[in-house]
């Protein structure tokens, strides 16, 4: 099996749970057949090998961006225009996917981050509370309830063929994922980057300068053996 075979059985094979505490709820894309199709197309096309990539991994999905396409950090415009995936998906521009692919731009386009890269989340899917993002450490109660589903979620995502060093995207998500990672064992190094939503939100002035960042601080897949 290839990483993208590892992929596409574990997104297309997910199950939310039955209710949340505080009118928490979820988006599960992997129902629509068109979301299971283009993931399908997305992974055989970027990742049908099983070279180690270095994880990007941010919070939940949003309800814009990896909620419609099933594709982390990527909305239905960038999926078409940046990944060449053409699809009868609507929906809108997220700003964590415009953030994101700035970076996949500098770094050489979508073939060529993502030989070296893959981006996912600690919890895989959309969270919606109000008609609004919800993030899964919001609420104690939302995260204890969900706490097995993300430690489950970072065990099969690490088994895809991640290597030892993870990034984490947020300030908050890296106090969560270091005590999951104390738990799992999964990584044995986590850097931290600012969140792409904070960026586009907060520091968009900057933006030339959040995507030199992590240009420069996304680290490199471990050699092949023997190379």
């Amino acid at each position: 099996m290839f990483f993208s075979d590892r992929a596409v059985d574990f997104y297309t094979n997910l199950q939310p749970p039955a209710s949340l505490p505080g009118g928490v709820s979820v988006m599960n894309p992997y129902e629509n057949p068109e979301t299971q199709r283009t993931v399908r197309e997305f992974y055989q096309k970027f990742f049908a090998d099983n070279e180690p990539r270095v994880p990007l991994l941010g919070i939940n999905p949003g309800r814009f961006g990896g909620g419609v396409t099933g594709v982390s950090f990527t909305d239905p415009l960038r999926l078409r225009e940046k990944c060449g995936i053409d699809h009868a998906l609507t929906g809108q521009s997220e700003l964590s996917s415009q953030f994101v692919y700035a970076v996949v731009d500098a770094m050489g386009g979508a073939a060529a981050f993502y030989r070296r890269f893959y981006l996912g989340a600690l919890y895989p899917l959309a969270l919606v509370k109000d008609g609004k993002n919800f993030n899964y450490y919001d609420d104690p109660a939302v995260y204890a309830a969900l706490k097995p589903d993300i430690l489950a979620s970072l065990r099969a995502q690490s088994g895809f063929g991640l290597s030892r060093t993870a990034v984490c995207l947020g300030q908050k998500n890296e106090t969560y994922f270091r005590k999951l990672n104390d738990e799992a064992g999964l990584f044995d190094r986590i850097l931290t980057l600012e969140h792409p939503r904070f960026v586009m939100q907060y520091r968009r002035k900057q933006l030339d300068d959040y995507v030199e960042k992590y240009v420069k601080s996304l680290p490199q897949p471990p050699p092949k053996e023997g190379a």
